[in-house]
């Protein structure tokens, strides 16, 4: 059986985001979004979620390039005298690795955005991180310590099949580069968060592709959807956020999720759309 969750990140960055969130899950295929608790319109995109209790809403973990919920004085080791957390992935992994005061941080700034989450009283639908940093062992660690109290029953894993972005024409040499060491990190996460009981995706689609899934592109991964759980992620937006690069095309990714080629070859190809909490509910 295909299964499949569409999710969309950044939830709550922007209006404009949540606009086009909106939008996909009312109109076409979209069933999950992750919410950046810190985002400047959070308050915006969980007042929608409210009217949407078939959208599954999850938590964006941001540990990188991002805002935090904690003062910045109080996790000085992960961020910068902006007061954000740096952008430079590798730099910060390493440091969080090497030093106990730095794991200490991870552990209560991942707390605060989970009580962050909790507050405002929607069900956690799953758990991602900004930039898939929850590859990061000392995070993917802390999650699973923290899975029972926060009721977290299922974490992206971020594995897209190796001859996916060939299959649908998009980035064909991603996987020669980051995509090898990601399906190596991603391969171990799976196995732990099984072990732990949380559920979780068979792959995923939109790494390779990230900010360029539009419709043509969306419907080249559909028609090779594999067996099992498949989640497609976007970044939809009906202006682009100062935030993303600047050669995301995000009102592309946001009109493949109201596509009605895209909408009528899920409804009519055996697919099954869910939100994450609809692994838990089949297992």
């Amino acid at each position: 059986m295909k299964r499949l969750i569409v999710t969309a990140d950044d939830f709550g960055l922007t209006t404009s985001v949540n606009d086009a969130i909106e939008d996909g899950h009312r109109r076409g295929i979209l069933t999950a979004a992750s919410l950046m608790v810190t985002g400047e319109a959070a308050a915006d995109a969980v007042s929608r979620a409210r009217t949407m209790p078939r959208l599954g809403v999850g938590l964006h973990l941001v540990m990188v390039d991002g805002v935090p919920v904690l003062p910045p004085e109080q996790i000085p080791d992960l961020v910068g005298p902006d007061g954000r957390f740096s952008s430079d992935l590798f730099r910060l992994g390493v440091r969080i690795f090497c030093r106990a005061s730095a794991r200490r941080q991870v552990a209560a700034e991942i707390r605060a955005q989970l009580e962050a989450f909790r507050r405002t009283g929607l069900p956690l639908d799953h758990v991602n991180a900004h930039h898939h940093f929850h590859l990061h062992p000392t995070i993917q660690a802390e999650l699973i310590r923290l899975a029972a109290e926060f009721e977290i029953k299922a974490i992206r894993v971020p594995r897209e099949p190796p001859f996916a972005p060939w299959r649908a024409g998009g980035r064909r040499f991603y996987w020669l580069g980051a995509g090898l060491l990601e399906a190596g990190r991603a391969g171990a996460l799976k196995r732990r968060l099984g072990a732990a009981g949380i559920a979780s995706n068979d792959w995923i689609f939109g790494l390779a592709d990230t900010g360029a899934m539009t419709g043509e592109r969306v419907l080249r991964y559909l028609e090779n959807l594999p067996e099992g759980v498949s989640e497609l992620y976007v970044h939809p937006a009906l202006q682009r956020p100062r935030e993303w690069p600047e050669t995301y095309q995000c009102h592309g990714e946001y009109e493949s999720l109201v596509d009605p080629a895209v909408v009528a070859f899920v409804n009519t190809h055996g697919i099954a759309p869910i939100p994450f909490a609809g692994l838990s509910r089949a297992a």
